[in-house]
């Protein structure tokens, strides 16, 4: 059988090593050390706006203290995207709390402004005013960020940004990640880069950092022994898995890059493909990083499904995934609210991942290329 591609895979910069030797050389491997330091303080300045951050072992952890900080607890409401990985919306339960899902717009497949306003209309006239709003930037792509943080601001409500998969995109120029009163950011294996597993929370204050190291850290009291008045976490990122992050920083332009540098590839595959329209920038206020670069087949024009292009790829032991099946859909959240029309289930339907890494050879271009050309041709 022929050589994976992965839909994407991680992309070391060659440095990692060194740090991480120096972690083990200097006996600092748990959740304190120069690397932790140094990698918190590489995001922050790339983040600019005096924005503190602490690293965590997932975003998933970063959503969650978000949410306590915030003062969610059970039975309280919190609106997010429903076209988005579970992990946007699983912190809201371990809260206790109850997700309001919000449907997308077709311009960035993010959070509909308008379905945002209605959810938000109709819950205060139930008597249940949302304690925070989560908006994800979908596959790199910023959400409509002025209309939604004026609506959050018109209603009082604070925001979380989920910028997972975004780090390096803007939206009129300011960084994803810096829009909310807290944001949140992803390391994982498959991002744009990673610590093998990993993420952050973006602060605005260094009280709310503060809080934020403090719950992640299983909220130890200021004694000689072990004393605790808060329940904690443990969330910290580790010394070692901070030293792959400071080497994976020094390379997060180039990956940026790569990463557009496919979007570009599939722009010209696709060009004179009439039904299959690749997932872009609406307009110069966007600027996205292309974690993974998407697709939207047109059945009726192509003659040809989503599935049976993936099916093609997997043939050739290529990697390609469905978009995301919208949280409200799914099983487990099947009594949640939802507001919208049906954007997000369309999108579902219709949509595909493709093979997106930094590390992608021309060699690895060509298959995906004589696959797409072979399967549109038949």
């Amino acid at each position: 059988m022929r050589n994976k591609i992965w839909l994407s895979s991680p992309h070391m910069s060659g440095n990692e090593l060194c740090f991480i030797e120096d972690a083990l050389n200097k006996n600092w491997v748990t959740s304190q050390g120069e690397n932790i330091d140094e990698f918190e303080k590489s995001l922050s300045v790339l983040l600019k706006n005096d924005l503190k951050v602490c690293a965590l072992n997932s975003a998933t952890s970063a959503i969650h203290l978000s949410l306590i900080i915030l003062g969610v607890t059970s039975g309280d409401e919190v609106i997010t995207s429903s076209f988005s990985f579970c992990a946007s919306a699983n912190p809201i339960t371990y809260c206790g709390a109850i997700p309001i899902f919000i449907d997308s717009e077709k311009d960035t497949w993010n959070m509909c402004p308008i379905a945002l306003e209605e959810a938000i209309e109709d819950r205060i006239s139930k008597g249940k005013k949302p304690k925070a709003i989560i908006v994800v930037h979908l596959y790199g792509m910023p959400a409509k960020m002025d209309e939604i943080t004026a609506i959050a601001h018109k209603y009082e409500i604070p925001v979380i940004e989920d910028a997972a998969e975004a780090l390096g995109s803007t939206y009129k120029g300011k960084l994803c990640g810096t829009f909310g009163r807290f944001g949140i950011l992803s390391f994982n294996g498959n991002k744009i880069i990673t610590t093998s597993g990993g993420g952050a929370l973006v602060c605005h204050t260094q009280e709310d950092k503060d809080k934020a190291v403090f719950l992640s850290t299983q909220a130890r009291d200021n004694a000689p022994h072990y004393q605790h008045s808060h329940i904690g976490y443990n969330y910290r990122m580790s010394n070692i898995v901070a030293g792959i992050g400071r080497g994976q920083m020094e390379v997060l332009n180039d990956r940026v890059e790569a990463r557009r540098k496919m979007h570009d590839f599939y722009i010209r595959i696709f060009k004179d493909i009439d039904g299959v329209e690749v997932f872009s920038e609406p307009t110069q206020d966007y600027y996205s990083n292309h974690w993974l670069s998407a697709i939207v087949v047109d059945e009726n024009k192509t003659g040809k499904s989503r599935e049976d292009l993936r099916m093609a790829f997997l043939e050739d032991n290529i990697e390609s995934r469905p978009l995301w099946k919208p949280m409200h859909l799914q099983p487990v959240f099947a009594d949640a609210p939802y507001y919208g029309t049906n954007i997000s289930e369309k999108l579902f339907d219709n949509g595909l991942c493709l093979p997106s890494g930094s590390n992608l050879s021309d060699d690895d271009r060509l298959r995906i290329k004589k696959v797409i050309n072979d399967f549109f041709s038949k």
